[in-house]
C-alpha cells in the first residue's frame, strides 16, 4: 500500500527520508522569485533651506557683534575705532542722557597749546588712537615749534605734526611715548539729521574738559576759513585759542579771513562753543563723534561784558570728511 500511494503521487511526503524542504518539486505554473538586489544605500539628508537660513543668521550675528572689536585687537593700536552705524559708547542705563555721553566721551577728548612765533593759543582734539593719535584743527597748530597736550586726567605729552590739510582745516598730531589712552568712536554723520541733540566737549578758554549741549541746527553749510597760518596767529596772539576767522553767509565774523581761503559743507550746531573748543568733538547721545568743532562766534571780544559769551552759532567739520581724509594725513601730508 506504501507503493501505491507513492507511485500515484498523491499523498507523497517531502519530509521523508533525506529530501529536504527546500528541494520540493516547484509548480512551473508559479512565476519566479524576483532576482535579489541590494538595498540601496541611505541618501545623505540635504539642508533644507530653512536651515541654510537660520545657519546664516546665526553666522551673521556673531560676526555683527564682535567684527570692529576683532578687528582692533587684529590690526593693532593704529585702528581706528570707527561705526558705520550708531554704536551705543554710552552705557544703556546713562544712553540718552548728556551726563552719560560726558563721561563717556571725556577721556577721548584732550587740550592743545600750541607756541609759534606769534604767539601761544590753545584747542583741543580728538584721540583716536590708543598710541596717541589726534585729530584736531589745521589752524589749532598750524606753525607751531612745539605743541603740548594735555589728557582728561591730567597727563602732559608733548606731540609732533604728523600731517595737515589747510583744504579741511584738519591735522593730525601724534603724542611722544603714550600708551593705553581711551579712543573715542568716529561716528557716521551722513545719518545726522536738524534738530538732533548732540554734546560739545573741548576746552575754551584753556578750561579742560567743558560740556556744553544743543541740537544740529541745520547741515551742509557753507564755511569759509583762511588757510594762511598767520592770518589766524595775528587774531589769536596773547589770547586763549584765539578767534579763528571764517565767513558765513556773506558775512565775517572773529576778524579778516583774507585772500587765502577754502571752503567746506559744516554742521551748525547751538551748543555752546567758544575760542579753544576747535579741534574738539561734537558727538551724538550714544557717545559717537559725528564732527570736529572748527568755527564758532563768540563775543568775547565784545567792549560790554553782557555782550560776551556764546551765540549759539557754531560749526563742526562732519565726521564723515575726517574719515576720507585720515589716510592722507597718516601719510604726511603737508600743505
Amino acid at each position: 500500500m506504501t507503493e501505491s500511494l507513492r507511485d500515484s503521487g498523491e499523498y507523497e511526503n517531502p519530509y521523508q527520508g533525506d529530501q529536504q524542504y527546500d528541494t520540493a518539486p516547484v509548480n512551473p505554473e508559479w512565476p519566479p522569485p524576483p532576482a535579489y538586489a541590494p538595498a540601496p544605500a541611505p541618501k545623505k539628508r540635504k539642508r533644507g533651506p530653512v536651515a541654510l537660513l537660520a545657519a546664516v543668521a546665526i553666522v551673521a550675528a556673531a560676526i555683527g557683534g564682535g567684527t570692529a572689536y576683532g578687528i582692533q585687537e587684529l590690526t593693532g593700536n593704529d585702528t581706528v575705532a570707527s561705526s558705520s552705524t550708531s554704536t551705543n559708547v554710552v552705557p544703556s542705563s546713562q544712553k540718552g542722557t548728556v551726563s552719560g555721553v560726558a563721561k563717556a566721551v571725556s577721556p577721548s577728548i584732550v587740550e592743545i597749546s600750541a607756541d609759534s612765533n606769534a604767539g601761544s593759543s590753545t584747542g583741543s582734539g580728538v584721540i583716536i588712537t590708543s598710541d596717541g593719535e589726534i585729530i584736531t584743527n589745521n589752524h589749532v597748530v598750524s606753525g607751531a615749534s612745539q605743541i603740548k597736550v594735555r589728557t582728561n586726567d591730567g597727563k602732559s605729552y608733548t606731540a609732533k605734526v604728523v600731517g595737515t590739510d589747510s583744504k579741511k582745516d584738519l591735522a593730525l598730531i601724534k603724542l611722544e611715548n603714550a600708551s593705553g589712552l581711551k579712543t573715542a568712536t568716529l561716528g557716521d554723520s551722513a545719518g545726522v539729521g536738524v534738530g538732533d541733540q548732540v554734546v560739545a566737549i573741548g576746552s575754551p578758554e584753556g578750561l579742560t574738559g567743558t560740556v556744553t549741549s544743543g541740537i544740529i541746527s541745520a547741515l551742509d553749510r557753507d564755511v569759509t576759513v583762511s588757510t594762511d597760518e598767520s592770518q589766524g596767529q595775528e587774531q589769536g596772539q596773547g589770547q586763549q585759542g584765539g578767534e579763528w576767522p571764517f565767513e558765513f553767509g556773506g558775512r565775517e565774523f572773529n576778524g579778516d579771513t583774507g585772500s587765502d581761503t577754502t571752503t567746506y559743507k559744516a554742521l551748525q550746531t547751538d551748543a555752546s562753543l567758544n575760542p579753544g573748543n576747535s579741534g574738539g568733538a561734537l558727538i551724538d547721545m550714544n557717545g559717537n563723534i559725528i564732527g570736529i568743532n572748527s568755527a564758532m562766534y563768540s563775543a568775547a571780544g565784545a567792549s560790554s561784558s553782557a555782550a560776551a559769551g556764546s551765540v549759539g552759532l557754531g560749526f563742526a567739520i562732519p565726521i564723515n570728511t575726517v574719515k576720507a581724509d585720515l589716510a592722507t594725513l597718516r601719510a604726511g601730508s603737508t600743505d
